[in-house]
């Protein structure tokens, strides 16, 4: 199936599995991409920490096996890539977390994930006022912590909401990633990769209509106003609920040809 149809299908269940979902996320890049085999390599994660608890997953991704952010090339694309980001042990803060969220999960430990601006974090849902920073190398941070970590990235005089610490849905996080990715295969000029990652943000359900315009254009610039039109049609066959919009953007791609 193509990584957009499984995509969708996935992101349109009732309940959307984070590691699965985010794993598609990564076949992006390689659509060969063992999905099956990597949530093995999670469960396998989970099953060599020694003690089901809140320290005990901290001190194993992080003490243990050295998860830490990548402070040395954070825009790397296989920063957002979750097997990459378990095969390197360094991640985006978003990547990092969703480790620790599904590492978690399997061992029974209520995590969920929180979408501070600006650097993503962890809060442990039986504990409240109890957050880690995955990209830290799991430190444990309070609420006040949590603000100090903003301020430090926005400013002293930035606007701070308790809001912000409130916890994201599945889909918030799976378009966060596709956000990071977005920007960086623009900052590259990378319009063919750019189209494939637009793809997918158009499976999810918040997602503008707008966003099949962007499309359009990273196509053209990559394969030209016939071949675009082409993948549109085939997208909105993948994307019925899109289908209108992405036909739309077709035609306006064979239009340019006059």
């Amino acid at each position: 199936m193509h990584v957009v149809a499984r995509f969708a299908d996935v992101v349109g269940r009732e309940t959307v599995p984070l590691d699965e979902a985010a794993l598609l996320v990564a076949a992006h890049d390689r659509p060969e991409l063992d999905v099956a085999g990597e949530l093995e390599r999670l469960d396998a994660l989970a099953a060599g920490c020694a003690e089901p608890s809140l320290d005990g997953l901290r001190r194993h991704l992080f003490a243990d096996l050295g998860f830490v952010g990548n402070t040395d090339d954070y825009y790397d694309p296989r920063n957002s890539f979750l097997d990459e980001v378990v095969t390197r042990r360094t991640g985006l803060p978003i990547t990092l977390a969703v480790v620790t969220i599904e590492v978690g999960r399997r061992l029974g430990l209520a995590l969920a994930g929180v979408g501070m601006p600006g650097h993503f974090l962890v809060r442990a849902s039986g504990e409240p006022g109890t957050f880690l920073d995955p990209f830290a190398g799991g430190v444990v941070l309070d609420e006040a912590g949590c603000e100090r970590r903003f301020r430090a990235l926005h400013g002293d005089g930035a606007l701070w909401l308790p809001s912000f610490l409130e916890p994201v849905d599945t889909v918030t996080i799976l378009g966060r990633m596709l956000a990071n990715l977005r920007a960086v295969y623009t900052s590259r000029g990378d319009q063919r990769v750019l189209a494939q990652v637009l793809s997918l943000r158009l499976a999810l359900p918040p997602t503008p209509d707008e966003e099949a315009r962007r499309l359009g254009l990273a196509l053209t610039a990559s394969v030209g106003h016939r071949e675009a039109a082409s993948e549109l049609e085939t997208l909105a066959t993948l994307l019925p609920g899109r289908a209108g919009v992405l036909q739309a953007e077709a035609h306006a791609q064979l239009a340019r040809l006059n």
